[in-house]
């Protein structure tokens, strides 16, 4: 039987040749990992601080509901300082009163300024609007129809949205009169009633 042909082995002169050519397959492997691995923290990383974003987000969004109002509670405290002194002056005039209630009137204005109300209160003649006005009677009027004749009850907008539509009466177009029935004088003929009449002789 024939000897099998051994294998041949790399010489050493061949194994330094291939290591002074590039890295092996190992050392390849062992840097892919490692660059894997180091991805792979990174997105641990971003993922962690995404979730720590969000819970920031949601702690400022709770903090802001809870104290939405502060300011505007503060600027109706002087109304409610206003009204209380109302209340506790004696032996007011009628004069004093009124000024104490224009005041008071005024400081409430200006706090709903403040917090971006604003009153809706079409002039007379305005077109009506259906989006900000509420048309509670409809009259006829020399103004032009569909145009607001007085407002029975302001409105008020809150950052252009509407929270209570303004209550108003609107024009109609005018009816036109019946024409007049035709007026009969005296000694004239009715055509209407003279028509059917008989006109012949009686024997």
């Amino acid at each position: 039987m024939a000897d099998t042909p051994a294998t041949p082995q790399p010489s050493q002169s061949e194994t330094a040749e291939t290591s002074a050519t590039g890295p092996s397959l190992d050392q390849l492997l062992a840097e892919a990992q490692a660059r894997i691995e180091e991805q792979r923290q990174a997105w641990l990383r971003a993922l962690a601080d995404a979730e720590n974003a969000r819970k920031r987000a949601l702690a400022d969004i709770a903090q802001a509901r809870k104290f939405a109002l502060e300011r505007f509670v503060d600027d109706l405290l002087p109304v409610i300082d206003s009204l209380e002194a109302a209340l506790g002056a004696g032996g007011a005039t009628e004069d004093s009163v009124r000024s104490g209630v224009e005041l008071t009137l005024r400081l409430l204005r200006t706090a709903l300024e403040r917090a971006n109300v604003a009153e809706v209160a079409p002039e007379p003649g305005e077109r009506f609007d259906p989006h900000r006005h509420q048309a509670m009677a409809v009259v006829e009027a020399e103004s032009e129809p569909n145009t607001v004749v007085a407002v029975m009850q302001k409105g008020y907008c809150l950052n252009e949205r509407v929270v209570r539509p303004a209550l108003v009466t609107v024009a109609k177009a005018r009816e036109s009169s019946a024409a007049a029935p035709a007026k009969v004088e005296n000694g004239s003929r009715n055509p209407i009633s003279d028509e059917g009449l008989d006109q012949s002789p009686r024997t």
